[in-house]
């Protein structure tokens, strides 16, 4: 994998987890409001690591998996994810999404060592009644990233369910994934993936 194709993918897993704010919605919360806010939290506990050079990490990992995991709809991802072979998981809903997202929890701890403390640009937000999008570019060295964050309302709450980089779908990518995989394996060689790759063990 190039240089560049693996700081994409770690500042789009970087750029996911850092969009929701962990807080009810008022009317005063448009959705760029809540990624800002979380972004200077989230940058916060991370330049503590970096301070501590990576001795409180532990510490940082909880705080940052209890402020941000609540935050993601991960049913919604999980099921574009899986595309049309959703249908046949019935009965085991509940269980392919928790590997989902202990899988998309694992890729994005592992890179909390590539933080350096990226400038983020916000652009523009769009809000179609429950569905919004906000669009940013992550200042990445020599390189900007687009990075655009789909949402939508839920009780209140904007909650993630894509976010598009370099005009490449999180949930399209994963999708045609676990297509190859499935062309030739089942949808339990499929969990036992992802419960591999969260993990952290080879697959």
């Amino acid at each position: 994998m190039g240089k560049r194709l693996v700081s994409l993918y770690s500042t789009l897993m970087m750029s996911v987890f850092f969009c929701v704010a962990p807080m009810r919605l008022s009317s005063a919360e448009q959705p760029t409001e809540q990624i800002k806010g979380a972004i200077e939290r989230i940058s916060q506990v991370l330049q503590e690591v970096v301070a501590a050079q990576g001795a409180n990490k532990d510490e940082a990992v909880e705080k940052i998996r209890g402020i941000l995991l609540p935050r993601f709809d991960f049913t919604e991802m999980a099921k574009r994810s899986l595309g049309n072979r959703w249908k046949e998981i019935e009965g085991r809903e509940d269980e392919f999404v928790a590997a989902f997202a202990a899988f998309v929890e694992g890729s994005y701890m592992s890179t909390l060592e590539s933080y350096r403390g990226e400038k983020i640009l916000y652009l523009r937000e769009e809000v179609k009644q429950n569905l919004a999008q906000v669009d940013t570019e992550v200042v990445h060295g020599s390189e900007n990233l687009a990075v655009d964050y789909r949402l939508h309302l839920i009780e209140g709450q904007w909650k993630v369910y894509d976010v598009v980089i370099d005009n490449i779908s999180l949930t399209s990518n994963f999708r045609s994934q676990f297509s190859r995989i499935l062309a030739g394996a089942s949808i339990d060689e499929l969990l036992n993936k992802l419960r591999a790759k969260a993990a952290g063990r080879p697959v």
